[in-house]
């Protein structure tokens, strides 16, 4: 028969400290070091760089928090981790333990005394991503490697303030977040369609906006917003397109398109506000000047869209009424202003069919594009939508869509229809121009483009 534990010893088990919880305390991240300055910690992380003077040696460690530089001094360690060192190589993943000490001079401002050092991962000598000038080509084949650049650090940090600053923007003015299908056999854009087969229902297709999933959500909740995937097969190879990309989609119960506009306003000068205050260092490392960004206020400028045609045909362009607006027009047209702009009232054939006539030229429709300064175009398109059920069947059989694939869409003009209006905030187009990166590929983890599936 077993003995059992006595109870003195079942106490004694209980009061022993987890070593791994100790140890976890002296494993501090590296953006956390200046809490730890005099202390030996553990850093665990990849090498970005290393070099030997003698009897001093550096190594840069990153763990994607930021860097730090270790400092082997010959005397005072063994002759194994000495000899470790020499093993380095980019990207080999380590532990280093040592003292942590405040260093102006060190990148990240602080340096790690070494004191030991554990080679956990090795990495050959042929790592693809040397200190040297790629092309942008061989980069995005290497984009798992990419990622771990300074730079494309600097851009998702960015990214993720920007969305989370999405998510606190509306979850304090009372929005409730929906999730809407990626599949769908309502299309909601006039632009190119993934499809695929669906089982014994026809075709299905990867959704282009959950815009109109979002109106059957707000007559039921009042304010919501969408946030998730969106594909659009169009075949474009310019620096402002994804085939696959995130979309911000808000819809409000009883706004009309006045309301729309001035909710885009607030909503893009909170997350440019957000970024400036909490990502400076990004912005620094990504050489950005944030003089613009900082002249972001409202009220925005505004312009019809046939008084935009008239400013456009002055500056030489060709463009004629009833043309949407292109990359080259809208720099034109930002060129005069500095801050965002809204063009407003888009031809009706140059826009989707769920836009609400304009009661005052029915030729257009209450629509708005806004504009980002310094070239970058459309961030948002937005509109009110048509609550007239006669008015938005028309046009979707003028469309020549299928209406059973839409009639619930129409059954919420049919059992209550109600003014609304909402927008699409693309979320890679606001990165880039926060960024200041000219192409919205590197503000993507892993971009989906024409040419482009892998990695």
């Amino acid at each position: 028969m077993t003995k059992r534990p006595g109870v003195a010893l079942v106490l004694a088990r209980r009061a022993t400290p987890d070593l791994s919880i100790l140890m976890a305390e002296f494993t501090p991240r590296i953006a956390e070091l200046r809490d730890y300055v005099g202390q030996t910690v553990t850093i665990r992380g990849w090498v970005t760089h290393v070099r030997s003077s003698g009897k001093v040696a550096f190594a840069v460690i990153r763990d994607g928090t930021g860097i730090v530089q270790a400092v082997f001094v010959k005397t005072a360690l063994s002759p194994e981790v000495w000899d470790r060192f020499k093993e380095l190589t980019l990207e080999t993943s380590v532990h280093v333990s040592g003292q942590v000490k405040a260093e102006p001079r060190a990148p990240g401002g602080f340096e790690v005394a070494v004191s030991h050092l554990r080679i956990v991962g090795t990495s050959p000598i042929d790592y693809p991503i040397q200190p040297k000038e790629h092309g942008i080509d061989f980069l995005l084949d290497h984009r798992h490697f990419w990622l771990r650049s300074s730079r494309q650090r600097a851009i998702f940090s960015i990214r993720n303030e920007v969305e989370q600053a999405i998510h606190d923007f509306f979850y304090t003015r009372s929005f409730l977040r929906m999730d809407t299908p990626i599949l769908t056999a309502a299309i909601g854009e006039r632009s190119g369609l993934f499809s695929t087969e669906y089982f014994d229902e026809g075709n299905a297709y990867l959704a282009q906006t959950g815009q109109l999933y979002g109106e059957a959500a707000a007559a039921a909740f009042g304010k919501i917003y969408t946030f998730g995937p969106t594909f659009r097969a169009e075949k474009s190879k310019t620096r402002r397109h994804l085939t696959e990309f995130w979309m911000i989609e808000p819809e409000v119960a009883w706004n009309d398109s006045s309301d729309n506009m001035r909710l885009q306003e607030g909503f893009v000068c909170y997350l440019v506000a957000r970024c400036l205050e909490r990502c400076s260092k990004e912005l620094e490392e990504l050489e950005r000047d944030t003089a613009p960004l900082a002249r972001v206020k409202a009220p925005f400028h505004r312009v019809e869209y046939t008084q935009a045609v008239e400013i456009l045909r002055g500056k030489g362009s060709a463009i004629t009424w009833g043309e949407d607006l292109g990359a080259e027009e809208e720099a034109l047209l930002v060129a005069d202003y500095d801050r965002p702009l809204f063009v407003m009232n888009y031809p009706m054939g140059a826009k989707a069919f769920y836009m609400k006539e304009n009661p005052a030229d029915p030729r257009t429709v209450l629509c708005n594009d806004c504009l980002a300064p310094e070239g970058y175009g459309e961030i948002i398109g937005g509109s009110q939508r048509e609550d007239d059920y006669d008015k938005l069947l028309a046009r979707i059989r003028a469309e020549q869509l299928p209406e059973d694939a839409y009639s619930w869409y129409l059954d919420l003009r049919k059992y209550g229809t109600f003014t609304h209006a909402g927008f699409g905030l693309g979320l890679e187009r606001t990165v880039a121009w926060i960024c200041g990166t000219p192409h919205i590929r590197e503000v993507i983890a892993f971009p989906r483009m024409m040419n482009r599936l892998r990695p």
